[in-house]
């Protein structure tokens, strides 16, 4: 979703989640209807027969799954489902083949991954990595790509990371598995063998390339396995995420659609498709291929994750709600519990924000789920002004996954709000040299230029070179960076760049983020009185967002709204007085000389 993560990172994704139901207990069985999302046909012989989740059955099977409701204030809260439940835990992430077929050519071993694909690991960064269609544009970006790609590359081999965790991350991601359990008809469950792509123990157990191994292996002797190419899709996906590298988003959306190939209309490929057109932010071709997804399977976790981000992201917050309730209703678990809580948070009620995140990370179980959510509630607590309080939170998710890179980011955020900048500037060095994305790379910039130390404005710039960098090879792969380009270049690039790249997102999706984008871009370019409406309307859902606050307090004093200006300027202090190094710093300085002019 925009937000927390992704002004410049990619979706919002997390851990494998914790206990959830097959599907929702209703009095007449079926399944709750919602606009665009249609599919009750699947269960078929009527009663409550309803299609299972893919994916193999785990130990858990048995344990209760929890929800959010609405107690009769309209209060959200976490509740047993009273039916039981059997948990399915969906396969975890690997790194795949560098290419894939564009379609199957014969039933035997040739349509799998050839023996290139299998040397190509997360370390090969200097190998084919990007696509043909990535290529077209090489000779314009390969010095920025290589600096951005060194520089994870480095980090890697600075730094093995234990993998465990990866796996459980993109273990909510996929939807293959060994066995797919097809609706119950009849009163009896008909399985539908579906193949196995790969073991979620060893994923599990194991570190990501032996998940690699064995996807690969398995696909060279079952190539016609639809749910082990859309397996492989949803894996680029989470690499990309995970390491930073958009450069897998092509050969995501060739094993896609090898496995609509193999099986047309399977909504493991289509919730692929999804996460893959979120990942690249084209948010109407993700909200398309959910939809599509749901009427064959109104039940895909994926699908229903996915549909509530693209609402979000597209700006629509009351069908966001509404899809995130219908979610809930039927894949209740911690992937819909946080979305459900920050569409409250969007609406400016972080106290149901903060309670469904509480009760989400109560019904935690694994340390994947533990990390995630910990993290979340750090990041609410963070934006609220509450330093400590994030530290805490942070500190959980660390206790349970210590390298968590966005609980790491978000400690080195905490620790320079709460003015331990040395930790902070060696905390975001770490994040950065693994991780380079542009919000951790603009904040690392940041607090050098406020640290001011002998080489420190050398070293602020070359983070800044490598948020361009990224964009050059996040666009090279199809993903829209336009409000990454945005919010980076109005304060630290070319703010003409930073303006078109704000409206061309403005004329894409209106959210409080495109909206306050543009804002700031417009100010820096000296247009104030045009500025405005789009700084008022990003204020306007109640989102408490102190750099929002700031924007518009900034914009006031320039517009001669001076009055108002000292009110937002206030506000965005009080919400949260450590809310950027350099912002911050800008805003007290600005609230001063208006104080002084009274």
């Amino acid at each position: 979703m925009s937000p927390r993560t992704n002004d410049g990172e990619p979706e919002r994704e997390h851990p494998a989640s914790g206990p959830r139901p097959e599907h929702p207990a209703r009095p007449d069985g079926g399944p709750e209807g919602e606009t665009g999302v249609t599919g009750s046909s699947q269960a078929s012989g009527g009663g409550d027969a309803v299609p299972r989740a893919t994916g193999p059955r785990t130990a858990d099977a048995g344990r209760r799954g929890a929800r959010v409701v609405e107690d009769a204030q309209g209060v959200p809260a976490v509740r047993e489902d009273a039916r039981g439940t059997e948990t399915f835990e969906e396969p975890g992430s690997v790194r795949a083949s560098q290419d894939t077929q564009d379609g199957p050519e014969s039933a035997d071993a040739q349509d799998g991954p050839d023996d290139a694909d299998v040397q190509d690991g997360p370390e090969s960064v200097d190998g084919e990595g990007v696509s043909e269609g990535a290529a077209s544009g090489a000779d314009e970006v390969d010095a920025r790509v290589a600096a951005v790609r060194r520089t994870g590359a480095a980090g890697r081999r600075w730094r093995a990371l234990h993998l465990g965790a990866c796996a459980a991350m993109v273990a909510v991601a996929l939807t293959a598995g060994a066995i797919a359990f097809g609706a119950v008809r009849d009163g009896g469950a008909t399985p539908v063998v579906a193949a196995a792509a790969v073991s979620p123990g060893l994923l599990a157990g194991a570190d990501l390339d032996a998940g690699i191994t064995s996807l690969q292996a398995h696909l060279r002797a079952q190539p016609r396995d639809f749910g082990g190419w859309a397996t492989l899709g949803l894996a680029y996906v989470e690499q990309a995420r995970t390491k930073g590298d958009p450069s897998r988003y092509p050969q995501a959306e060739k094993a896609l659609k090898r496995s609509l190939e193999l099986r047309t209309g399977n909504d493991q490929a289509l919730s692929g498709l999804a996460a893959l057109a979120a990942a690249r932010h084209d948010f109407d071709g993700a909200l398309h291929h959910a939809d599509q997804a749901l009427r064959q399977n109104p039940y895909s976790e994926r699908a229903l994750c996915s549909r509530i981000d693209a609402l979000v992201e597209l700006g629509r917050y009351d069908e966001a709600e509404k899809a995130a309730r219908t979610a809930d209703e039927r894949r209740p678990g911690v992937p819909v519990f946080t979305r459900y809580a920050y569409v409250h948070e969007l609406r400016g009620d972080v106290a149901t924000a903060r309670r469904v995140l509480e009760q989400a990370l109560a019904a935690s179980t694994t340390p994947g789920d533990i990390a995630f959510v910990a993290t979340q509630l750090g990041q609410l607590a963070w934006n609220q002004g509450d330093h400590s309080t994030a530290l805490t939170h942070y500190a959980r998710a660390l206790a349970a996954d210590e390298n968590y890179l966005p609980a790491l980011e978000g400690r080195a955020r905490a620790q320079a709000a709460d003015g331990r900048g040395a930790e902070a500037v060696e905390g975001l060095e770490d994040v950065v040299l693994r991780f380079p994305l542009p919000g951790p790379l603009v904040a690392l910039g940041e607090l050098y230029e406020a640290r001011g130390a002998q080489g420190d404005a050398a070293k602020a710039a070359a983070q800044y070179t490598l948020v361009d960098a990224w964009t050059a090879l996040a666009r090279a792969n199809g993903v829209n960076a336009d409000l990454d380009t945005a919010l980076a270049a109005a304060d630290h690039g070319d703010k003409a760049a930073a303006l078109r790249a704000a409206r061309a997102e403005w004329n894409r999706r209106r959210t409080v983020h495109t909206a306050d984008a543009l804002a700031w871009a417009l100010h820096v370019n000296g247009r104030d009185a045009e500025a405005l409406p789009y700084a008022r309307q990003a204020t306007a859902t109640g989102y408490r967002n102190a750099a929002f606050l700031y924007h518009r307090g900034v914009i006031e004093r320039a517009t001669g709204h001076t009055q108002d200006a000292r009110t937002h300027l206030a506000a965005a202090l009080e919400l949260n007085p450590g809310f950027s190094p350099l912002g911050a710093r800008d805003a007290r300085t600005a609230l001063k000389t208006l104080e002084a002019a009274k």
